[in-house]
């Protein structure tokens, strides 16, 4: 999978790089699907939400930019892969996931891998986590109509945020950085992501 996948498509971070080659896949999916898990795709995880395809989750924790002191929010639980990877790169994730029985599934997960500095909860991802912000970096695994106020406010700064911006069909994943309370936006590259649902996102 890095191999194949990754390191020819740009993914240079060592970090990065290390923790997909460390978290197992398989283990975030159906045992159904287990033959499928490192394929360069995305999969079907129930509750009409998926694991995104292995490259567009190292992508994402690459622009990041971690050192592996920072804070983390992750909007968007699922699978918890996305949360996994990153707890490899940073000191302390904290996810926020919508549906309550992904994130069961995921914390068990967690749970049974000891990735211990991932810290979890039910809520409306698009508000985030005001009681322990600020954040060093955001990352957000769903497409919105436009970036949610609130995450910007819980930004460190600096600080910088990846989230998918654009109709509920295609979005442009987007780099947002707030340095010296200036925020600037810079394209990554095209994506498809299901909905940010939420009061700072889609209706449902």
């Amino acid at each position: 999978m890095v191999d194949e996948q990754l390191v020819p498509r740009g993914i240079v971070d060592p970090a990065t790089l290390a923790a997909m080659r460390q978290v197992p896949r398989h283990e975030f999916v159906d045992d159904a699907m287990g033959s499928k898990a490192y394929g360069d795709h995305p999969l079907p995880i129930g509750s009409g939400q998926t694991i995104s395809q292995p490259y567009i989750v190292a992508l994402m924790t690459q622009a990041l930019g971690l050192s592996g002191r920072e804070k983390v929010l992750e909007i968007g639980t699922g699978s918890g892969y996305q949360a996994a990877v990153l707890s490899r790169v940073c000191a302390r994730v904290y996810t926020i996931e919508r549906i309550d029985s992904l994130l069961v599934r995921a914390r068990k997960i967690f749970d049974r891998l000891h990735y211990l500095n991932i810290i979890s909860r039910i809520d409306d991802g698009t508000i985030g986590w005001p009681d322990e912000a600020p954040f060093d970096d955001i990352l957000v695994t769903a497409g919105g109509p436009e970036i949610p106020q609130p995450l910007i406010d819980q930004m460190a700064d600096p600080g910088r945020m990846v989230i998918p911006i654009g109709s509920r069909e295609v979005q442009e994943l987007q780099l947002v950085q707030k340095q010296d309370g200036q925020i600037s936006v810079e394209s990554i590259e095209y994506v498809r992501f299901v909905n940010l649902i939420g009061s700072h996102g889609w209706a449902a």
